[in-house]
């Protein structure tokens, strides 16, 4: 048979070593009243210590049928645990933290951190879909979606150890249903509002804080993430193009600038290739000259702006480029919508049409012209 147990110990008055008699313990072939009092286990490269040989006994029938049913992993008893949760969650962190932007990561090693919190080292086989389950029942005060969120973290670690062939297979998981709220939005008019006042109080600090909020209401397949990270470098004023090469989706895009816009970028100081575009300048407290604009701080100048105007829960995100959307709904098709965002998903039709450049431009324009659109002007 696979396996055995025994002891490090001899007998104390022949020095033989003690040998299983399969019924009671590990004893003297010369004096079976010997017995030994420490066990260990060696079954197929693996080893274990016991206290007692019904320990022992009951570990060793254990691994016999894990084999005789396919399931011996021998991973699964080594003493630096390579099949613990923690462990691999914590090779697959390196991993992201290379491949996403670091807002990214961090929510990802949030999720994971919460999930070693419960489950500890366990090894990764004994996760399924009960375990999953109670760790999202575990999870009190969290809503539907930020619960949806854990569970993305969780799939994209147990598909990474899938593909590693660390595990045969994805366990289920429980279903988390959830809606987005709906963001408030304005017409044409009101954006245009908030937009010049923006301009009118914050011009004097820095033009590119307005014009960052200018181009995501025109542009609306720009991310407010995206235009923070253009760099002087991406920006192409001869073709009027910005490249943006590591977008939500994964493949570079391109942003189709207007006529307008490229003089207005021509009129401003260029800098080196690697300095972000939106950036902070000069004698302001707090930041260096030189930083990358903050994640919230065009949306601080676009909430200044909203507060003087009288105007209350429209937050940046649905004032630019939401607002900017549901206005063209009148003028354009949702295709035509679709394509400009370039956030399509239909990749069938991608591949046999191609949107060009001046077609984006034209949509763009309609963002600049609503009023003449509506009323009846070409």
């Amino acid at each position: 048979m696979l396996g055995g147990i025994y002891s490090d110990q001899t007998c104390p008055v022949c020095g033989s070593r003690f040998t299983d008699n399969f019924k009671s313990g590990l004893s003297c072939p010369n004096h079976p009243e010997q017995q030994a009092s420490r066990f260990r286990v060696y079954f197929k490269g693996v080893s274990k210590r016991f206290a007692s040989y019904l320990e022992a006994s009951r570990h060793l029938t254990g691994l016999r049928f894990e084999t005789d049913n396919g399931k011996f992993d021998p991973r699964e008893y080594r003493k630096s645990q390579p099949l613990g949760f923690e462990n691999l969650s914590l090779q697959f962190l390196k991993i992201k933290e290379k491949e996403v932007k670091k807002s990214s990561y961090r929510k990802i090693a949030d999720h994971l951190y919460k999930a070693s919190q419960f489950w500890g080292n366990i090894s990764i086989k004994e996760i399924g879909f009960k375990e999953i389950q109670l760790f999202f029942l575990a999870l009190e005060g969290l809503s539907d979606k930020t619960k949806h969120n854990h569970l993305s973290s969780l799939h994209g670690f147990f598909a990474w150890l899938k593909k590693a062939r660390v595990i045969d297979s994805i366990p289920e998981s429980p279903e988390i249903r959830f809606e987005l709220a709906w963001r408030n939005t304005v017409d044409k008019e009101t954006q245009r509002a908030i937009i010049d006042e923006v301009r009118r109080i914050s011009h004097h600090i820095n033009p590119k804080i307005w014009i960052g909020i200018k181009f995501l209401s025109t542009y609306f397949n720009l991310r407010p993430g995206e235009l923070l990270n253009i760099k002087e470098g991406e920006i192409d004023l001869r073709q009027g193009e910005i490249l943006i090469p590591h977008p939500k989706e994964k493949r570079p895009k391109k942003v189709f600038l207007l006529p307008e816009d490229v003089e207005l970028l021509r009129s401003l100081p260029r800098g080196l290739p690697d300095l972000y575009f939106f950036r902070h300048g000069k004698g302001l407290k707090g930041v260096k000259a030189g930083e990358r604009f903050g994640e919230k701080y065009l949306y601080k100048w676009w909430v200044k702006a909203c507060e003087r105007l009288k105007i209350e829960g429209v937050d940046l995100y649905g004032g630019t480029r939401h607002s900017t959307v549901k206005e063209l709904r009148k003028f354009r098709t949702p295709e035509e919508i679709r394509l400009a965002s370039m956030h399509s998903t239909n990749k069938a039709f991608e591949r046999y049409f191609q949107v060009e450049p001046d077609d984006l431009r034209a949509i763009y324009r309609d963002t600049e012209n609503f009023n003449e659109l509506n009323n009846g002007k070409p």
